[in-house]
């Protein structure tokens, strides 16, 4: 039994002494190329399987240098990282070749637009590597925004994702008067990402996913049914669709190719190290925007490239708790903040506007001058500020608690035209009252009986003179339905009729 035992233990230490199978993996064939789109383009990781591969085979030096080692260390160049990353099928038309002329032949504004995206691209590669999806939509600010993240289009699409407001609180992305989260680095990034993924998932094709980014998903699902009733194909290709949607494919294209291959067309493009470029902090106080800079040692236009979502001079902790700095910047700021001792961190807070008033009165209540009032809250002439609105204004010494957060996440401003009005005579007929009045001219049957002391459900006499206010541009009828007008300084604080609002088509 002795003896057993003995040769039990040396069995069990030959195993443990023996090494492991290992294998090198092969590099890729271009079959696992060809094959690598589909996964990424699903928005979802890769799923490997086991079956059919080879068992493990003890390494040996003879086939060793037949073998590729996979890289350990990822790439030091940001660019050399979103072209290993391309997954989306090629287009290769006439349409792409002249957008590559176009941007080939201004080197200056592909680099504007390259060195200007250095502060945002390793975020929106990292956001697209975690999310399974093709690296060339990390170009597609090239074509929407030049990688402005404050460009304004003409229909009201905002940030370098050009959101149109609807379509940006479908996604989540807070609207009001303190800040627009569609220029919202981190947050615009999110939506564009759960945009994009959602219209891959309608489509199953990125062409058309990025045509109903542009186009709207209902304008590309009735073209593909339009083409279905006709027998027709459903590609990208074969549907018919705005010049912009047409050319918006190719544009992306076109970069793509150019950042794949620049020596092919003279391009340029800035060294992009692959790292991040900014760290998020989070603020505990409302603090001044010029303050915020100061303490990060950095200029207020570079504080603001990267926190464009910013509307007033002041982040309220409350709507705002993160900000972005450049990455060397964050500690900084931390450190100084910590130790700052020379006053209060914000001088500036919110005031709820108590009654309709103009910039004016306004103004002098809160002890600004009116050119101020105006441009620190975006105020342009000829308008009312209306009851219930948000200002930002000087914060009182005496104040010492920030800005709610009910009023730092939905603070709005709300103006209308400042109409100058003229008191108005009209003859009651025998069924008039305070409320048929108003409705005959568009006021409201509070300000009919405080014009003319009676209750807000009083009723006149057949002849009785009632005593309006209208607008000036409105005296030509009033006296075609019999209104004698007394010029007069009636009070300019009555509300006018709203002015329609067209709606916003959204994209």
């Amino acid at each position: 039994m002795k003896s057993l035992a003995v040769l039990v233990a040396a069995l069990w230490l030959a195993a443990c002494a023996s090494p492991p199978s290992a294998t090198i993996p092969d590099a890729a064939s271009p079959s696992s190329i060809a094959t690598a789109p589909a996964a990424a383009e699903t928005g979802l990781p890769p799923v490997r399987s086991n079956a059919g591969q080879r068992p493990s085979e003890p390494l040996q030096a003879a086939n060793m240098p037949s073998r590729s080692v996979a890289a350990t260390q990822p790439p030091a160049d940001l660019w050399e990282r979103i072209r290993a990353g391309y997954a989306m099928p090629p287009l290769d038309n006439a349409l792409v070749h002249q957008q590559e002329q176009w941007y080939a032949s201004r080197p200056d504004y592909i680099q504007r637009m390259t060195d200007r995206s250095r502060k945002y691209l390793f975020h929106i590669v990292e956001e697209l590597e975690r999310r399974g999806m093709p690296s060339e939509l990390a170009l597609l600010p090239f074509v929407e925004s030049a990688f402005n993240p404050a460009a304004v289009s003409s229909a009201r699409a905002a940030g370098m994702w050009q959101f149109m407001p609807g379509t940006g609180r479908d996604y989540d992305l807070k609207q009001n008067f303190f800040r627009d989260d569609r220029r919202n680095v981190l947050a615009s990034t999110r939506a564009a990402l759960d945009y994009l993924q959602r219209l891959y998932g309608m489509f199953g094709d990125w062409h058309l996913a990025l045509a109903a980014y542009n186009w709207g998903e209902g304008n590309v699902g009735r073209a593909i049914a339009r083409n279905q009733r006709a027998g027709l194909g459903t590609g990208y290709a074969d549907l018919k669709m705005p010049d912009e949607t047409r050319n918006y494919v190719p544009k992306l294209q076109a970069i793509k190719n150019i950042v794949g291959n620049p020596e092919q067309f003279n391009a340029e493009l800035p060294v992009i190290e692959n790292h991040p470029y900014f760290d998020m902090v989070t603020v505990q106080r409302d603090i001044d925007v010029k303050l915020a800079a100061k303490l990060a040692d950095i200029e207020v236009e570079d504080f603001k490239a990267l926190n464009p979502q910013l509307n007033r001079p002041v982040i309220l902790a409350a709507g705002t708790p993160q900000i972005l700095l450049p990455w060397d910047n964050a500690q900084v700021f931390q450190r100084n903040l910590a130790e700052y001792s020379e006053g209060r961190f914000a001088t500036w807070t919110a005031w709820s506007v108590p009654k309709t008033m103009s910039a004016t009165e306004a103004a002098k209540r809160v002890g600004m001058t009116e050119p101020e009032l105006r441009s620190v809250n975006s105020i342009p002439p000829r308008m009312l500020i209306k009851g219930g609105s948000v200002l930002v204004v000087p914060r009182p010494p005496n104040k010492e608690d920030d800005v709610a957060s009910h009023v730092a996440d939905n603070g709005q401003l709300s103006l209308a035209p400042d109409v100058q009005l003229r008191r108005t005579t009209v003859k009651a007929g025998r069924h008039d009252s305070v409320a048929t009045i108003a409705r005959r001219f568009h006021v409201s049957a509070e300000q009919v009986a405080e014009w003319n002391k009676v209750g807000a459900g009083a009723a006149f006499r057949a002849g009785q003179q009632v005593v309006v206010y209208v607008p000036v541009r409105a005296k030509a009828r009033a006296r075609v339905r019999g209104v004698s007008t007394h010029q007069a300084h009636g009070p300019r604080n009555a509300t006018p009729r709203k002015p329609a609002v067209r709606k916003q088509k959204r994209r």
